[in-house]
């Protein structure tokens, strides 16, 4: 087969890249070395058009244990001699293509990446994007994803204690679908990624390797099409028992010393395990691949190299200790085949049948190494003149707050998302602290650490989108705001930067002032980077997703008598809102999906008086002054009013105190920085004393009533008829539509009628929140 430029473009190559990999071999590659470029340079693998911002960020700090991005995940002190390892990433164009393996496979990905390090996983969470969720295609894609997610983490068993799910136009065909896993692991008994030990033979574990996935790493650097359908085959197919024991069987020969370093085969899988532990470890490898247990007959040598088929690991074992480890994976009836051995070559050199198919440069396929680093073009995007020209005087302030209010929390991105959660376990291994004691950050107790672990996802892209230096310090401070509202102490963060073409300036320059933003609000919370995901190309012929910069962040609970919930506990209590009110409509769900504004600038943010808040909570939650905390965020402060009232059927009475605000911006309206709490009557003076000594605004909201809601002297009813719009709003779109079908009934907690009642409120208020 004759190997020129045509070949490397229909890999994906460049014209460039085509002649530096030439001048690099000092040859005409063959095809199953030039697809171990295509894919090892794929922007999924290489990040070549991110990696220069990316090491602008915050990537040290006094409690992390790791570099960032040295491992397969992040891992910091937790103290007491543990650590938490954490890692999101995302599994988009799978997910557009085929839903329910695309989120499977993410899911089972991302817990290996975590185990591969010797951590054992103890919570999932994940962070959805979908598109108009009245639309056949946007439901199609919403059933297929979560029961992906459910069945392969209820399966593996690991539970999924969080997250979050928006739905907008701009995700119609390019769905986001990033997973998150957190782990323990004992200080000092990590694994690593890095082989090394000449001579120490090589092994591959799991499952056996198909054709499923097939360049499933060049598949996701690019722009989903008509045609992305007929690429099915780079889809993996996941299996979670098999996932389970091999789960176990690593953890278990970690035991044994004999492991020099193991690595997950995920993205580009063969070849990317080979190449970047070689590489880390200055190493070289001879792999004969006619070894690799297959499950499909006459594999070729690429295809070996490339498959992505799930649930496997390599693994460099010290010689003369193989016998406990193939000991251990026949126990756990998993196939365990020796199939090479390190050298000192530096050279990846692959045989088939006796046959030399492929020598290269370990160094020169890997990230930090020979894979390029592009410097892209990008310009101030042309839609920002229509934010800057949004006049909020254009928008009549309603007479009616009642109804907006009803509307409001029945929007998908504000109602409750239980027909999601509810099809996950978060119960299993009993260690989610969250389910009846709702927190802004979800808590895990860390079994064995003496410590619990607050955990979060957070990013509202439209943010991003009207302003994208502002919009990703907001997803870090709204990360940090939950969980310091929850009576933890931030440790760092992970991310998952899911952004559009990076050849198109204006998307490009969306990417560079979102990681500008995230890096300066983690240098001010002291949450450095410890590792995650770009994936770029999420767009359609229509245009980009919102710049969507997914923000996973870990707090640690030294004391769980620290821990705060978001309820409000009893009546007579007393509410104030915690930071300053402001004026401003800007980009929040009131003014986007009922006012259909789509151009408005992000919401009010100061990064100083933010700081202030949460030292300020922090202080307040310590001294057990405090009922209830809970951020405003989507919905405004009428939102987190009610979302305090729903868990214990508590209503509230209060008043707007800032009269020179106009109504809809002092209850929807989205500016930063505000929490609203509760306190008893008997707390409540040495409650604004400190906030006074620190110099923190507030106002007096009103008081936890026992179940009526009083808006400004005006009765709205009973929080129970409140709550049941909040909870039914997504159930009763999707029963209306007919195009998704679960039976209700079996919700935990309801009534075998609820189907009835859902269709009747749907009937009677049809109309509502269509087109949101």
């Amino acid at each position: 087969m004759e190997i020129n430029v045509q070949t490397a473009r229909q890999l994906r190559l460049t014209d460039e890249e085509f002649e530096h990999i030439k001048k690099i071999m000092g040859r005409t590659p063959n095809f199953t070395e030039l697809c171990a470029y295509s894919v090892m340079w794929s922007e999924h693998c290489s990040y070549k058009n991110s990696i220069k911002w990316l090491k602008m960020l915050p990537r040290e700090g006094k409690k992390m244990l790791v570099k960032a991005g040295e491992e397969n995940a992040g891992l910091m002190d937790i103290g007491n001699g543990f650590g938490v390892v954490f890692k999101i990433e995302s599994h988009n164009h799978p997910s557009a293509i085929e839903p329910f393996q695309g989120a499977a496979t993410g899911v089972g990905g991302i817990h290996r990446d975590i185990f591969t390090m010797g951590a054992r996983p103890i919570a999932a969470l994940n962070s959805l994007r979908f598109g108009n969720l009245n639309e056949a295609k946007t439901q199609h894609l919403v059933a297929g994803v979560v029961h992906g997610i459910g069945h392969y983490g209820n399966c593996f068993g690991v539970p999924t204690v969080g997250g979050e799910v928006y739905f907008e136009e701009r995700y119609h065909t390019n769905p986001l679908v990033n997973a998150m896993s957190v782990g323990i692991v004992k200080n000092g008994e990590t694994i690593s990624a890095t082989a090394e030990g000449i001579g120490n033979p090589v092994f591959i574990v799991g499952s056996a390797t198909g054709k499923d996935g097939m360049g499933g790493a060049s598949f996701a650097s690019a722009d989903i099409t008509e045609e992305s359908v007929e690429e099915l085959p780079a889809v993996q197919v996941g299996d979670p028992f098999q996932e389970k024991k091999l789960l176990e069987a690593c953890l278990e020969i970690i035991k044994t010393g004999a492991v020099v370093g193991m690595q997950d085969m995920g993205a580009a899988g063969i070849i990317c395990s080979t190449a970047e532990m070689s590489a880390k470890g200055g190493v070289g490898m001879e792999i004969d691949l006619s070894k690799v247990p297959t499950r499909q007959k006459n594999m070729k040598a690429w295809e070996l190299l490339l498959s992505e088929s799930q649930e496997r690991m390599l693994i460099v074992i010290e010689k003369g200790k193989e016998a406990s480890v193939l000991n251990i994976f026949e126990k756990w009836d998993l196939p365990c085949m020796q199939i090479g051995t390190v050298t000192d070559t530096g050279l990846l050199r692959f045989y088939m049948n006796g046959e030399l198919e492929g020598e290269l440069n370990a160094e020169s396929l890997v990230l930090g190494g020979g894979a390029p680093q592009n410097d892209r073009e990008y310009k101030e995007p042309a839609y920002f003149s229509k934010i800057k020209a949004f006049d909020p005087d254009s928008i009549d302030v309603p007479h009616d707050l009642k109804s907006v209010a009803k509307k409001l929390i029945q929007i998908p991105n504000i109602a409750n998302k239980r027909w999601i959660y509810t099809q996950y376990d978060s119960m299993v291994g009993a260690a989610n602290l969250s389910t009846n004691a709702p927190s802004d950050a979800s808590i895990v107790l860390a079994k064995g650490t003496g410590k619990a672990l607050a955990i979060t996802v957070d990013c509202n892209s439209r943010y991003v989108f009207a302003d994208p230096y502002k919009g990703g310090m907001i997803a870090v401070a709204e990360a940090a705001r939950n969980i310091v509202c929850s009576g933890a102490e931030p440790l760092g963060i992970t991310n998952c930067l899911n952004f559009g073409n990076p050849f198109d300036p204006e998307l490009y320059y969306q990417f560079v002032y979102a990681v500008k933003g995230m890096g300066d609000a983690c240098r001010k919370f002291d949450t450095p980077v410890t590792g995650g995901n770009v994936s770029f190309y999420n767009q359609n012929p229509d245009g980009a997703v919102y710049p969507t910069p997914t923000i996973g962040m870990v707090g640690v609970l030294d004391n769980l008598e620290d821990r705060m919930t978001l309820d409000f506990k009893q009546p007579g209590d007393v509410i104030y809102l915690i930071g300053k009110s402001r004026n401003d409509i800007n980009s929040s769900e009131y003014l986007h999906k009922l006012n259909r504004v789509e151009y408005s600038p992000a919401p009010y943010f100061d990064i100083e008086e933010e700081y202030r808040l949460h030292q300020s909570i922090k202080q307040l939650i310590k001294n057990k002054l405090l009922q209830s905390v809970h951020d405003i965020s989507e919905g405004g402060l009428i939102t987190a009013l009610l979302e305090s009232g729903f868990n214990r059927g508590l209503g509230f009475d209060v008043q707007q105190s800032a009269t020179d605000i106009r109504k809809d911006a002092y209850w929807f309206g989205e500016a930063q920085s505000r929490v609203v709490i509760s306190c008893t009557l008997k707390n409540a003076e040495e409650v604004l004393a400190q906030l006074n000594a620190l110099n923190i605004p507030y106002e007096y909201l009103g008081i936890v009533t026992e179940s009526n809601i009083d808006m400004e002297g005006e009765y709205w009813g009973h929080i129970e008829e409140w709550r049941t719009l909040y909870d039914t709003a997504i159930e009763r779109m999707l029963v209306t539509s007919g195009e998704v079908k679960r039976d209700t009934s079996n919700i935990s907690g309801e009534s075998p009628t609820l189907k009835e009642q859902i269709r009747d409120e749907a009937n009677k208020e049809k109309g509502e929140v269509k087109g949101f």
